[in-house]
């Protein structure tokens, strides 16, 4: 699909609804815009949460770790392993 673009003083571009549908974007999503040897090229950036452990959700992890390592011992023919140390 080929659109014609009007950037505005403030340098805002909007973006035709069919467009916008087409290429599945949505309200706040953001972009990613590329000065290429063709031109411009605006595309979709991938953003991911990031969750920041406290040291209490850590031990929890670790506790949680430890349990299934013990289920997994009590297995019938369940090699033996230690796990990881965390940093």
């Amino acid at each position: 699909m080929v659109t014609i673009l009007t950037l505005s003083d403030r340098g805002v571009l909007t973006l035709p609804a069919k467009l916008r549908k087409e290429m599945g974007l949505g309200a706040g999503q953001p972009l990613i815009a590329e000065a290429t040897a063709d031109g411009l090229l605006l595309r979709p950036a991938v953003t991911l949460p990031v969750e920041m452990y406290t040291a209490d959700r850590m031990r929890e992890f670790d506790e949680e770790e430890a349990r299934l390592a013990t289920v997994l011992a009590a297995r019938p023919g369940a090699p033996t392993r230690k796990s990881p140390k965390r940093r």
